[in-house]
């Protein structure tokens, strides 16, 4: 195993437990806020992979397109089965919504790193050895996490419903 293989390995447990903790926990919910997760993880996953030296092969592209729709599916549903709570006292922002996916959430995240490695291993026995890259992970949790914001943007409680959203319907 090689050392940026393991440092791969640890930064996405590392991330995906600490992800994993805060879907089951109530957290304060700040509408700007979840869309920069995404947007940090996706520049730095191109900025990462654009200096990779490694060719992309058509096989690194069809194991890519996979991976893709799975972590959207999953971020998708994430989103949806997200909860939304007010509390009576604000926290010191002024937020008084919280939100949370639960435990499942919290499993759909193993899911995603069980699929994950599972197609690291399938793609790697067929030539696709872009899905290791640290660029390439990372833009997958951007994906995942963005179409989650899709969702939880749509679904934020609001007083006023004409204004749901920031993204334009």
């Amino acid at each position: 195993m090689s050392v940026q293989l393991a440092a791969n390995i640890l930064i996405g447990i590392a991330l995906v437990a600490f992800l994993a903790y805060r879907q089951a926990t109530w957290q304060y919910l700040d509408p700007a806020r979840i869309w920069r997760g995404p947007l940090i993880m996706g520049v730095i996953g191109v900025v990462v992979l654009a200096q990779t030296k490694a060719t992309i092969t058509s096989t690194d592209v069809v194991f890519l397109g996979i991976e893709a729709l799975i972590t959207v599916g999953v971020g998708l549903t994430m989103g949806r089965i997200t909860r939304f709570r007010t509390v009576g006292t604000p926290d010191d922002k002024g937020r008084t919504i919280q939100s949370r996916t639960g435990w499942l959430g919290a499993g759909l995240w193993i899911v995603l790193i069980v699929v994950r490695i599972g197609l690291d291993v399938v793609g790697g026995h067929f030539g696709a050895h872009l899905l290791t890259s640290t660029g390439t992970i990372l833009l997958v949790l951007a994906l995942n996490r963005a179409a989650r914001a899709v969702v939880l943007d749509q679904r934020i409680p609001r007083g006023d419903r004409r204004t749901r959203g920031m993204m334009v319907r």
